[in-house]
């Protein structure tokens, strides 16, 4: 898959950033990432609201090999090969693929460090440099 044919099949979802990275393009709307494109084929972010959608459709989840196992990544299943030919119903995945990066955003966000604990660690930083 090259940038165009990426740029042509969003079309009907509407704008989206296509960045090269690993074998193929991150693509992300408003820096959040909901899609991979990879030689190994299109993969939409998911979640367990989404998930049922891609087993019903006999989707995979993305996997790659090492040289020790089989990685599964269970956050991006393959997109359906019918839905290439439905940029419609495509552009419904994809709202939906974002829609499950941005709640997977909203629970990585740090949580706000409890006061003083910046304090506490550079005593015994301090401490430690005596002592050397």
């Amino acid at each position: 898959m090259d940038r165009d044919f990426l740029i042509d099949l969003f079309s009907d979802f509407g704008p989206v950033t296509i960045r090269r990275m690993f074998s193929g393009f991150g693509i992300s709307v408003d820096g959040v990432n909901f899609a991979l494109a990879l030689r190994a084929g299109l993969y939409f972010r998911a979640d367990e609201t989404t998930i049922p959608q891609f087993e019903a459709e006999g989707s995979k989840p993305f996997q790659y090999q090492t040289r020790a196992k089989t990685v599964t990544v269970n956050s991006y299943w393959q997109l359906p090969a019918r839905l290439f030919d439905d940029s419609e119903d495509l552009s419904v995945w994809a709202r939906a693929a974002l829609a499950a990066a941005q709640r997977a955003a909203l629970k990585k966000r740090p949580r706000a460090r409890k006061a003083g604990a910046g304090r506490v660690v550079a005593k015994k930083k301090a401490r430690k440099r005596k002592r050397a």
